[in-house]
């Protein structure tokens, strides 16, 4: 039985898959203040052209820089996995695989898309990049890619995560960033949120308005975002494509692909390439996993929103909780944005793809299971990718279908474990997001048109 099916270096992708070229409806554009589709060269004052050209691009393969490729060959081709023990212990006749982007320096899948946008970053000419993090993979990830093409990296982290999780701040100084707990006093953003809110324990989007006023406001650095945008979902892309054909070595092809969705890089990684195949006619399932804590596609709007707190970036059409939604602090392993990848949301709204939440004990549940059977610890993002998949494999137990799954084990929880330890000792609670506060957040929507 075979367990690790691997990839020889030379067979990694060559090209990124772009899943605009394959959806039926073209995207929605972006749009500015005055409700007019913003053009390209608008964001030229945080992102070099080469990614902006990505960003809008319909081409179905965009190249991959050899120079990239290089750096991506410290992990890449990832291994997938069979879990046979997980299976056993579920009694299913499922078959269950994982892709293990754990494998990466940082961690998690994260660094797909920092090395690339470092790239090009750097063949720009431009010195400094600036991001936001939440649970740190990401702040984490670009430090990392900073550090490999000589740029500088400003990290503002998420107040709530910076405290409770000081070793990921601890790695991204090791790789050369700069990292603040966000809000801070440095950006009118910050002071603005602080100024109303003393005690916050910042969001993705306050972080993002921190970032990109920094970006915007130097001319030798640009802003760099680790989910959400097309060209970042784009670079992910690289995972589904080595899974596939990692399935073609053992003859199998999955029935359902789950994977973990905050900002949307995660899932599109895994599960664009398999898109591929669905608008060709093949019957695959693709299911987004959230938090029931942070229902962004199943109970969020789809409507144009800022992907910041205050108004900074273009407008996009997606599902959102708005903007200004604010995430417990109680749920602090990612997954916590406020908004989704448009090309998701489009996806989702229009059918094709699938979304479910799971609420947070039921995701440490099946992460300990997993790590008792597999020997890895995944994150908490992961987790719930891996609760949605155990939900099917005991349904297939009860029904005897022997179907296919691979899910996305997006990173390792090594850095997680406050979080592990306050779910052994019984301290975690489920929260669902009250229905009020939603309807409130929703309240503050821009009005496009």
């Amino acid at each position: 039985m075979q367990t690790k099916i691997l990839l020889p270096e030379a067979q990694m992708p060559t090209h990124w898959y772009n899943v605009v070229a394959d959806m039926p409806t073209p995207p929605d554009p972006y749009l500015g203040p005055d409700g007019r589709p913003v053009p390209p060269e608008a964001m030229a004052a945080i992102f070099p052209m080469s990614l902006i050209e990505q960003e809008v691009s319909a081409e179905r393969w965009v190249a991959i820089p050899e120079e990239v490729r290089e750096a991506l060959r410290l992990w890449r081709p990832s291994p997938l996995y069979r879990a046979h023990r997980l299976e056993a212990a579920l009694n299913t006749p499922a078959k269950i695989y994982y892709k293990n982007e754990a494998v990466s320096p940082a961690g998690s899948h994260k660094p797909n898309t920092a090395v690339a946008q470092a790239w090009f970053n750097k063949q720009a000419g431009i010195k400094r990049l600036t991001t936001e993090t939440g649970a740190g993979q990401w702040g984490c990830s670009l430090a990392l890619a900073g550090q490999m093409f000589g740029l500088e990296v400003r990290v503002y982290m998420v107040k709530v995560s910076y405290e409770q999780k000081p070793y990921r701040r601890s790695l991204m100084q090791t790789w050369g960033a700069e990292v603040f707990p966000s809000p801070t006093e440095m950006t009118g953003a910050g002071r603005q949120i602080l100024a109303a809110h003393a005690d916050s324990p910042g969001s993705l989007g306050i972080a993002i308005s921190e970032a990109v006023e920094e970006a915007a406001g130097r001319e030798d650095t640009n802003y760099a975002l680790g989910s959400v945008l097309n060209h970042v979902l784009l670079h992910q892309t690289i995972i589904g494509e080595e899974a596939k054909k990692q399935l073609a070595l053992v003859g199998d092809y999955p029935d359902m692909v789950f994977a973990p969705c905050g900002g949307g890089s995660n899932f599109g990684g895994i599960a664009f390439p398999f898109f591929a195949d669905k608008a060709a006619g093949k019957q695959v399932r693709l299911v987004a996993v959230e938090p029931s804590s942070c229902p962004t596609l199943t109970r969020g709007v789809y409507a144009y929103d800022w992907g910041d707190a205050v108004g900074l970036t273009p407008l996009m059409h997606m599902y959102t909780l708005g903007h200004d939604f604010m995430p417990p602090g109680i749920h602090a392993g990612g997954l916590r944005y406020h908004g989704d990848s448009a090309l998701v949301s489009k996806l989702y709204n229009e059918g094709l793809i699938e979304a479910m939440a799971v609420p947070q004990l039921e995701t440490f549940e099946a992460g300990v299971l997993f790590a008792r059977s597999e020997g890895i610890l995944p994150a908490p993002e992961s987790c719930h990718a891996i609760a949605a998949t155990v939900r099917e494999a005991q349904e297939c137990a009860r029904t005897g279908e022997p179907k296919t799954l691979l899910f996305n084990l997006s990173g390792h929880g090594h850095f997680d474990m406050t979080s592990y330890d306050r779910y052994l000792s019984g301290e975690l609670e489920n929260f669902e997001y009250p229905e009020a506060a939603i309807k409130e957040s929703l309240q503050h929507l821009p009005k496009v048109g």
